[in-house]
């Protein structure tokens, strides 16, 4: 079973402070030009998106240098919604699951204030102890709800320079 959980892309979407705001355009149509097409300008983590080694590691692999397996594959949901940070301690319970997946999505809730304000409010993270936990597992990607794999204050990105290094995405 395939899962789709993209947001769509338009204007006016909830994009990280400071990145421009995606902007789409009728570039050509059928009638006036004998074919459609539509112009777009977009920052590469705009909506539903993958972090890429090269996002945070110089030279570090683009998401193009995988082998399209790596985005496949069986996963869970590990619900989070009531936790104010992911910890070892609750990720343990899941131990024999995430022994036979490649995927975790956390569940956290946030994706109900997706283009709201209160989207960059405080979201449940990993803590560094469960990001060198789950590291031990043969996992290809992480999944969130919310903006980010690290907390909104965090400027030096620890669980980005955590996971990446491992091209776990």
């Amino acid at each position: 079973m395939i899962i789709d959980l993209t947001h769509p892309l338009k204007d006016n979407i909830t994009v990280y402070p400071g990145i421009i705001k995606p902007r789409f355009e009728v570039g050509n149509t059928i009638e006036k030009d004998g074919f459609a097409e539509l112009n777009m300008s977009m920052c590469t983590h705009t909506g539903t998106h993958i972090d890429a080694p090269s996002h945070i590691i110089k030279g570090a692999k683009s998401l193009d240098a995988f082998p399209v397996d790596k985005f496949i594959g069986r996963g869970i949901v590990i619900d989070c919604v009531k936790k104010k940070s992911i910890e070892l301690d609750y990720l343990a319970t899941y131990t024999d699951k995430i022994n036979s997946i490649e995927f975790i999505l956390f569940y956290t809730g946030w994706q109900n204030k997706w283009n709201t304000p209160n989207y960059f409010d405080p979201f449940p993270t990993l803590t560094t102890e469960a990001v060198q936990w789950l590291l031990k597992f043969k996992l290809k990607a992480l999944g969130f709800d919310a903006i980010s794999v690290d907390a909104m204050q965090e400027e030096t990105l620890p669980n980005h320079h955590l996971l990446l290094p491992k091209e776990v995405l």
